[in-house]
């Protein structure tokens, strides 16, 4: 059996792919899909909403899409503004009523 020697840089690579694996993994469970151009079928999903929902969303311009060759797109980070920019604060703490 043969003896290999590992060097500071292997380790250092090791670590780097390690924790690129992890950060997709952890991206994918928190929901949050790890290639930027989702199709219709997924934002649907990622929403919650229906076919004629997102259309809707189109169609008034809250989404902004890609289509190519008959297929919609839509770009994730898009998504996420959407969300930040319709977040809204509770002014009144809930008080368990």
């Amino acid at each position: 059996m043969a003896a290999e020697i590992i060097t500071l840089h292997d380790l250092e690579r090791f670590g780097t792919e390690l924790k690129e694996e992890i950060r997709k993994m952890l991206s994918s469970l928190n929901g949050q899909p790890t290639k930027k151009w989702l199709k219709s079928h997924e934002v649907r999903k990622l929403l919650d909403i229906s076919p004629g929902t997102l259309q809707h969303l189109r169609v008034n311009g809250t989404i902004p899409f890609t289509k190519i060759g008959g297929v919609i797109y839509y770009d994730h980070e898009d998504i996420v503004r959407l969300f930040e920019k319709n977040k809204r604060v509770n002014k009144f703490p809930d008080d368990g009523i």
